[in-house]
């Protein structure tokens, strides 16, 4: 019967005992499944790939792309982006920036803690909600995340920072981030946007103007530098005032 099995003979007490057939040690049924097995191959290389193109982006002559770029191309829309070197920006424009969007740039190492933990405790005694996100932050979300409020992508923005401030430097962190925030509705770059803006090249901005682009940044689809509202100009004249003062908050980019 297929349900009995051989008996055999103990060779010291002469009791016939039944054979075991040993067992087969795999790997387990689900894994063996090919698509399971792809699937994880996948999420390996869609995690390793930042890893790997934040270490080929510290070269110069590449000249990375957003994810909403790659969006609007994919959507047929196309988009106005001329990439520049870093010192083809007016100063102005990159201190206010700087002083608009993250002070402490020059200092942190990816995140600001000191603003973050403010932040959290500002939810936590239900004040308004603001943004703590430092320009490395803002770059990594740019290159390689979605946009959107969540949690889950705050959750791999935080360590991509770090590790992206870790492997480029500051100098060329500004310089991508420039190069690939979103001025306006497909305008992208310091570059497109000034000549969008204000028919001039992004080296010959003034004070003014460079303040009015600065405040543009956190809401690009409903501010518009070249026609602020008093609300930008009154922003813009504080922003002005922060990046005639940067000094020693901007020394890591000379």
């Amino acid at each position: 019967m297929s349900g009995l099995r051989d008996p055999v003979v103990d060779p010291k007490g002469g009791r016939n005992r039944t054979a075991r057939r040993p067992r087969r040690r795999g790997r387990s049924a689900s894994f063996r499944r090919p698509w399971l097995r792809r699937l994880v191959i996948a999420a390996v290389i869609v995690a390793a790939l930042p890893l790997v193109l934040s270490v080929l982006y510290r070269w110069q002559p590449v000249h990375p792309v957003s994810t909403m770029m790659i969006r609007d191309l994919a959507a047929f829309r196309g988009y106005d982006r001329q990439w520049v070197d870093l010192d083809e920006v007016a100063p102005v424009l990159i201190h206010s920036v700087m002083m608009s969007e993250d002070g402490q740039f020059c200092r942190h190492r990816g995140i600001d803690w000191g603003e973050l933990n403010a932040v959290l405790d500002d939810a936590l005694a239900g004040e308004p909600a603001r943004g703590a996100s430092t320009i490395p932050m803002q770059t990594v979300k740019n290159l390689f995340l979605w946009h959107g409020r969540s949690y889950v992508r705050k959750a791999a923005e935080l360590p991509l920072a770090v590790y992206f401030d870790t492997v480029v430097p500051k100098r060329r962190i500004m310089e991508i981030y420039l190069n690939i925030a979103e001025w306006g509705p497909g305008i992208y770059g310091i570059e497109a946007a000034s000549r969008h803006y204000f028919g001039k090249p992004a080296s010959a901005l003034g004070r003014r103007e460079a303040a009015l682009m600065a405040v543009t940044l956190p809401n690009p689809a409903a501010r518009n530098p070249a026609r602020p509202s008093a609300g930008m100009r009154r922003v813009a004249a504080i922003v002005e005032r922060r990046a005639s003062r940067a000094g020693g908050y901007v020394g890591c980019l000379d």
